[in-house]
């Protein structure tokens, strides 16, 4: 299996263990996640936020508004990478850096990204 193909591969079977463990918490971490959505979605196309190479949000530049928010939602990702990497038997690093290239597949033009080296890219 090539390369490309075994990216995909492994970005396919995190998703699917993504959303059955978010399935297996407590409804409040889904609805968290969920309503912070739409503001998250807001920095981003702002470039207030973006992407690290870990699965978290970031700033990006001196802006932190929202610092709250972001923490937030990175707190409840933790926790769902943990529950992940668990079921895994693998580590919520692992389990985080995977996502990101979940992330990075996904998102949309103008956004920011970290690549594996640690460089901020606009999409």
């Amino acid at each position: 299996m090539n390369q490309k193909r075994y990216l995909w591969f492994v970005a396919a079977v995190v998703a699917g263990v993504f959303l059955f463990s978010t399935a297996a918490f407590s409804g409040d971490i889904k609805t968290r996640m969920k309503d912070r959505l739409p503001k998250i979605i807001e920095l981003k196309a702002a470039g207030i936020i973006g992407e690290n190479n870990q699965g978290f949000l970031a700033f990006v530049g001196g802006n932190e508004r929202e610092q709250v928010l972001v923490d937030a939602e990175n707190k409840d990702r933790q926790r769902v990478y943990g529950a992940i990497a668990k079921q895994q038997s693998t580590t919520a690093d692992v389990v985080g850096q995977r996502r990101a290239l979940q992330i990075a597949e996904k998102a949309k033009p103008g956004e920011w990204l970290q690549d594996a080296g640690g460089k901020w890219y606009r999409k």
